[in-house]
């Protein structure tokens, strides 16, 4: 579906449910000893893989009134799990069905199935897990079977944190303890926080070293009767950047200022490049300002980088982006898609092996821009056309029901133009 966009935005609105919190607090209210609710407001479709993959390996949950109803798993069934375009839910669950013994055959979309995951595979089975790929081509599907062991893991730290936070999950189900070794740099990093919050609300005990994690086992989840998902910093980076580039203050509400989620730093690198953001007693107010070129650390904010790159073409100058190499292996090479957006404004970008350099210009769309299926490429765009003033034509624009379905409905409350192209 191709929709067209325009308008200039201003006013307040109100961003969805952290989708990163949410996967964890399911996952845990999941496993936990008794039935919780996870209080989350808007649903999408990264969710309902993760909640029917949970449903599939023994859980009973339903979504209804904001609110997720989770009867843990109770008997240990195993079947489909359909993970969608997730890497969360893949990455996650993986281990969870190999520690709770349950043969499983974990399925997926788009460019899920060409996603890295060598290393994690690779630690599960010599753990006692026997993973099938059933294609040359693809890691999906891919079926594991027996009963995942305790003892010592070693996983790289630079390819996925969420390799990290699936083995976090699992390992305390365990009859003995594990520990879990970092190679290197953990990119990421506040993910593993946000996942070492969630098992801490819900009674697991991680010890956390220098260059990885014990963890003691067995141990049982006990979830918090009822858990409340904030709102999600990664949706409203767009709000942020739309404030700063635009004509008119646009005001982001319902947002944790002291959340643990990294895409919280967009409020850090904005400021950076010269935004006037300002924090009121409920609210966020982003103004219109006078950006500049300036170097970016991504490390721990890859998913960042679309929309302040949409930022990076309304400044002065230019500005490069670091770390930023794993943006080829997220829904789309996020490099080469966000390189075609600018390009169809006459923004100029440079890609390189571990970096993304954009030169701010005058930007006016020339053609219409290609989401290549990726949420954030979706509505990156849509703000670069707020932010430059003219009309574009996105292709593929219902991608954004991975993360966000309800994003161009926010649009055109803060006074943009969205119609069927």
């Amino acid at each position: 579906m191709d929709k067209r966009l325009t308008g200039t935005l201003s006013g307040s609105v109100t961003p969805p449910p952290s989708k990163s919190q949410a996967h964890r607090l399911l996952i845990c209210a999941a496993l936990s000893n008794h039935s919780s609710k996870v209080c989350c407001d808007a649903l999408n479709d990264d969710l309902c893989a993760t909640m029917e993959s949970l449903n599939a390996l023994g859980a009973s949950i339903s979504y209804a009134d904001g609110a997720f109803d989770v009867q843990p798993v109770a008997c240990r069934k195993g079947g489909e799990l359909p993970c969608g375009e997730s890497g969360s839910t893949l990455r996650f669950l993986l281990p969870i069905a190999a520690a709770l013994g349950s043969e499983s055959t974990l399925t997926g979309k788009g460019k899920l199935p060409l996603r890295p995951m060598e290393q994690l595979t690779t630690a599960l089975v010599q753990h006692g897990v026997e993973i099938v790929e059933h294609r040359d081509d693809a890691h999906l599907p891919l079926t594991c079977k027996g009963q995942l062991t305790g003892g010592e893991y070693t996983l790289p730290g630079d390819i996925s944190s969420q390799y990290f936070t699936g083995l976090l999950f699992a390992l305390p189900l365990l009859s003995a303890p594990s520990r879990l070794n970092i190679s290197g740099e953990l990119t990421s990093a506040s993910y593993v926080e946000m996942t070492l919050d969630a098992l801490r609300q819900s009674g697991i005990t991680i010890e956390t070293l220098d260059s990885g994690f014990n963890i003691p086992a067995p141990q049982q989840y006990n979830t918090p009767q009822q858990l409340r998902v904030e709102g999600d910093w990664s949706a409203a980076a767009f709000w942020l950047v739309a404030g700063v580039t635009g004509k008119h203050p646009v005001t982001i509400c319902g947002m944790n200022t002291d959340s643990l989620q990294g895409d919280r730093r967009i409020v850090d690198h904005l400021r950076r490049m010269g935004a006037d953001i300002q924090f009121t007693d409920d609210a966020i107010v982003a103004y219109p300002s006078q950006l500049r070129g300036a170097e970016l650390d991504c490390v721990d904010t890859p998913d960042l980088v679309p929309i302040l790159s949409v930022a990076a073409a309304a400044a002065e100058g230019t500005t490069l982006f670091t770390h930023v190499g794993r943006l080829r292996y997220k829904e789309s090479d996020r490099l080469a898609a966000m390189k075609s957006l600018l390009e169809a404004f006459g923004i100029s970008s440079v890609i390189g092996e571990d970096t993304y350099s954009v030169a701010g210009g005058k930007a006016c769309a020339k053609w219409p821009v290609d989401s290549f299926g990726d949420h954030r490429i979706a509505m990156s765009a849509a703000i670069m056309a707020a932010a430059a003033g003219c009309e574009v034509t996105i292709k593929g624009a219902e991608c954004v029901a991975k993360s966000y379905p309800l994003f161009y409905e926010n649009f055109k409350t803060l006074g943009g133009s969205v119609e069927e192209a």
